[in-house]
């Protein structure tokens, strides 16, 4: 499994993560759900979160280098009281996107990639409750294959 990439790689990269955020945020400023999360949201939020996903997924480490890495995302969602229903948009809405922009639809990847995203929304909704005793400093997660790599038949 040497030459298996990195689901950052096989995503396509920094250009593939950040037309996913672009996407996902397009949609999210006029949903009625979790559009109020976002309200005020700094223009470059997208790029951020872009970079996040891809220092997640196996990228370089620059969500950390630029950012702070996970202390500065758990800070991110501190107090914003995340309801189910929002969660589920939010992952229901950036499958959509990933759609739109044309990430990889083979099984391997989107099994791995909503694997991330339900962990890491229900660790974000977690956290996000009033009074949650929370982890504040953890290492930025770092998502791999999994029990599937890539078919490549």
């Amino acid at each position: 499994m040497g030459d298996t990439p990195t689901l950052y790689e096989w995503a396509g990269g920094a250009d593939a993560f950040a037309r996913l955020t672009t996407a996902f945020y397009a949609r999210v400023a006029d949903d009625d759900v979790i559009g109020p999360l976002f309200a005020g949201m700094d223009p470059d939020h997208p790029r951020y979160v872009a970079l996040w996903l891809g220092e997640v997924f196996g990228g370089p480490a620059a969500y950390t280098g630029e950012r702070g890495g996970y202390p500065r995302m758990l800070a991110q969602h501190l107090g914003l009281a995340i309801t189910e229903a929002q969660r589920r948009r939010w992952i229901a809405l950036i499958q959509d996107a990933a759609d739109e922009v044309g990430l990889p639809a083979d099984p391997e990847f989107r099994a791995a990639f909503l694997g991330y995203l339900e962990w890491g929304t229900r660790l974000a909704q977690q956290n996000s409750q009033p009074g949650a005793d929370v982890v504040r400093q953890a290492p930025v997660p770092h998502w791999g294959w999994g029990v599937a790599p890539p078919y490549r038949g």
